[in-house]
């Protein structure tokens, strides 16, 4: 339903508009950048994510530990996604 919908506001007179979202620009990606570039970052900020929580979990205990693997596995199986388009775009050139 439209008045429940985040991306619309209700004014005083009860006319409901639609809102413009606009991310903040020091957050936004340049449109001119190619996939295959945006797929390279992804894999190093993978990375640098799987050092992160391999890092955290060698200094916690029991749970918390167990809780820091599975989000380490869960950033290598990413990786391995994007390295395997990464290959895939590489081998068709």
């Amino acid at each position: 339903m439209i008045k429940d919908s985040p991306d619309y506001s209700v004014s005083e007179s009860g006319k409901k508009t639609r809102i413009s979202h606009r991310p903040c620009p020091i957050f936004t990606i340049h449109p001119g950048v190619d996939s295959e570039t945006l797929l390279v970052h992804a894999y190093e900020t993978l990375a640098s994510a799987n050092v992160m929580a391999t890092e955290l979990s060698s200094i916690l205990n029991g749970p918390t530990c167990n809780l820091a693997l599975g989000i380490q596995q869960m950033i290598v199986l990413a990786q391995l996604s994007v390295n395997r388009v990464l290959d895939q775009l590489d081998t068709s050139r």
